[in-house]
């Protein structure tokens, strides 16, 4: 039986059917245009920029902020924000990332806490003595590779969800302390390049916080660091590994005057500020070297 047309074909005109690579063309031209966004219709969703991408001849004009307490003042001078991942919100990473800030969330691989959501995920046995400091928070045997893994992949994958694009280890130095556990200097240099490892599969840039005795030995496998009071303590000299492998050193000291410690800590080629302990939105950055 012969199917009739759709659409009536007047008796004097020939019906033209398209060849088929045409008709194919036809076909998805028509697709993309009526899938194509409509203007005005709704925001552009922004990328979320992963791995966080790290310019070897801007790794010394970076401005930078800390905060992880109180809500996420975005209206920060900064180029890159240092945030905790679990009570940033979905609505303050996204007005950074609209504005093209670097997101980085803060992960504390080595430790657990009772407050941590995914605190259950933790075995009593992997949970070692207190963290100085903090009392409520324990070292964790990182030998214990296997179930330390997925807990840490899921942290990870909350950081992506939310729109961050790197991520600062922390707690990446119980053997410098009473773990609880008999690992030593090795077993934690293992521990840590396999974190950084792990970040790097789920298209995260690793950044390692402190641990400065292994600095030498993990820049390599680490994109930037993140250090704490190294003017006070006397120890900048033991990030140069990472500033002279044109990588970014987020510095922080919590007293002094920015005036005297910005002459060393510039110099050196480090992003740094001053910083209130509780690390909420306020700041003094160091000026930055002119080019």
């Amino acid at each position: 039986m012969r199917m009739r047309p759709a659409w009536p074909v007047p008796r004097d005109r020939p019906v033209r059917v398209l060849p088929r690579g045409l008709r194919r063309s036809v076909a998805a031209l028509v697709a993309a245009l009526l899938l194509a966004p409509v203007p005005g219709c709704r925001d552009p969703i922004v990328p979320p920029g992963a791995p966080t991408r790290w310019p070897a001849t801007l790794a010394d004009r970076w401005h930078w902020q800390w905060q992880l307490t109180g809500p996420v003042d975005t209206t920060v001078d900064a180029d890159v924000f240092l945030l905790d991942p679990v009570h940033t919100t979905s609505t303050e990473t996204a007005a950074l990332r609209a504005r093209n800030r670097r997101l980085v969330c803060l992960v504390r691989a080595g430790t657990w806490a009772p407050t941590d959501p995914d605190a259950s995920r933790f075995p009593e046995d992997v949970r070692g003595e207190a963290v100085d400091g903090r009392p409520a928070s324990r070292w964790v045997d990182v030998r214990r590779w296997n179930t330390l893994e997925p807990v840490l992949a899921d942290r990870f994958r909350l950081c992506r969800g939310k729109g961050f694009g790197a991520v600062a280890i922390d707690d990446a130095d119980g053997y410098r302390h009473r773990p609880g556990f008999p690992f030593d200097f090795d077993d934690q240099l293992l521990f840590n390049r396999r974190v950084a490892a792990l970040a790097r599969r789920l298209d995260l840039s690793p950044g390692l916080v402190d641990d400065l005795p292994q600095v030498a030995a993990l820049a390599p496998d680490f994109d930037f660091a993140v250090n704490q009071e190294c003017v006070r303590r006397r120890e900048c000299a033991k990030l140069l590994p990472f500033a002279d492998a044109h990588k970014p050193v987020f510095h922080v000291e919590y007293s002094g005057d920015p005036g005297a410690f910005c002459v060393t800590t510039v110099g050196y080629g480090f992003a740094s500020m001053l910083k209130d302990r509780k690390l909420d939105a306020w700041r003094e950055p160091c000026p930055l070297l002119t080019p």
